[in-house]
């Protein structure tokens, strides 16, 4: 795998305190979401609070991360007052005493139970006020070394795809093609799967979150497998149907259904295009075959430090993709006792159109077997 760029995070707090003033009227924001911690400071710890102000950052958290805190703000070239709590009532003081001047204080209600901002509202003199979202939208954008993270990703899932392509045969369990896809993603450079890597064959293909069993791979089956991999905290996010054998004509007819809903949804995404209308365009076409009622989720989604974030690409989703997103299109049909063809790739917006970011062949998947080609 190629030497990643360096990760810089510079200036990212300067422009959410921007926003964070100009739309809540309040200069401190409490950041409690391990990945938009990670995209403020670089911390790549499970636990910690961060305060961010116009004129500082400064990390609550526990004896097990305070140094690796100070040492990857620094690689990450970003100043930031780290400061350890001993318990969680330690924490909970050393964050009031943070917070004891200052009229108000924002935070994303997403990231707290209500019985964690009761507990904080009562310890702090500070009036804590609903900022939603404001990291992750800015999140949306992706830098250079972020997308050459997401790329490598991509990269390894596709080669451990490509590699497990020849034990799609007649009486191999899903778990077997599970576990090497994910054996072979770390040999070929990511820190491991992305998510609960599916691999669904027959009927259990009707199922779009379908968890791997011993269930066996039998000739005229569809096999859906959805794959990702990680890399250095980054996600990437990719499936492909094969049709194995001699299959139904009813089967063969959703599979190409669903690699021309696919393609019609890729030559929509550009800058400016409402994400609504790269889903209308899939779900028309499905529709349109007769599979409408079996499309039965979103067209796709943003991926980066979480593998679903925004934007979203779903119906009632009516924000414009933005040049630097990095989003799937994925549609899919599902119909119970026969299987399900979900076909997906992972591409970034950019200035005239888009790029796709994830390679495995798809052309030969609208054969009856993949190991014809």
């Amino acid at each position: 795998m190629p030497r990643l760029p360096t990760l810089r995070v510079t200036g990212r707090a300067e422009k959410l305190c921007r926003q964070l003033n100009e739309k809540f009227l309040t200069d401190t924001l409490l950041v409690f979401s391990p990945e938009n911690v990670r995209w403020l400071i670089g911390f790549t710890g499970s636990a910690g609070t961060l305060v961010v102000r116009s004129h500082e950052m400064i990390f609550v958290t526990d004896g097990r991360y305070t140094e690796q805190a100070h040492i990857q703000a620094k690689s990450s070239a970003v100043e930031i007052d780290v400061r350890e709590a001993r318990s969680s009532a330690d924490h909970l003081e050393v964050l009031a005493k943070i917070l004891s001047s200052g009229s108000s204080c924002g935070f994303d209600p997403s990231e707290v139970t209500v019985e964690k901002f009761e507990i904080y509202q009562q310890a702090f003199a500070t009036k804590l006020v609903p900022a939603p979202g404001l990291v992750k939208q800015l999140r949306r954008i992706k830098s250079d070394a972020e997308i050459a993270r997401i790329e490598s990703a991509a990269a390894a899932a596709d080669r451990a795809l490509a590699d497990v392509e020849s034990m799609l045969t007649d009486g191999v369990a899903e778990r077997d093609i599970r576990d090497e896809l994910e054996y072979l993603m770390r040999r070929h450079g990511a820190d491991g799967p992305s998510y609960e890597t599916i691999v669904a064959t027959g009927p259990n293909g009707a199922r779009p979150h379908h968890r791997p069993t011993s269930d066996r791979i039998v000739d005229g089956h569809s096999v859906v497998i959805d794959v990702g991999a990680l890399v250095d905290g980054y996600h990437s996010d990719m499936t492909r149907t094969y049709l194995i054998g001699e299959v139904n004509s009813e089967l063969a007819d959703i599979h190409q259904t669903v690699c021309e809903a696919q393609q019609l949804g890729l030559a929509k995404i550009a800058p400016g295009v409402l994400c609504s209308d790269v889903d209308q365009v899939c779900r028309q076409y499905i529709t349109e075959c007769g599979y409408g009622p079996e499309f039965v989720h979103g067209t796709g989604h943003g991926v980066g430090l979480q593998i679903h974030e925004l934007p979203w690409i779903r119906k009632d989703f009516n924000e414009p993709l933005q040049v630097g997103e990095v989003v799937t299109v994925e549609p899919g049909v599902y119909r119970g006792g026969l299987g399900g063809v979900r076909i997906e790739d992972l591409v970034l917006v950019t200035p005239t159109g888009y790029r796709i970011l994830t390679q495995s062949q798809k052309d030969h998947l609208c054969l009856q077997s993949p190991r014809t080609t």
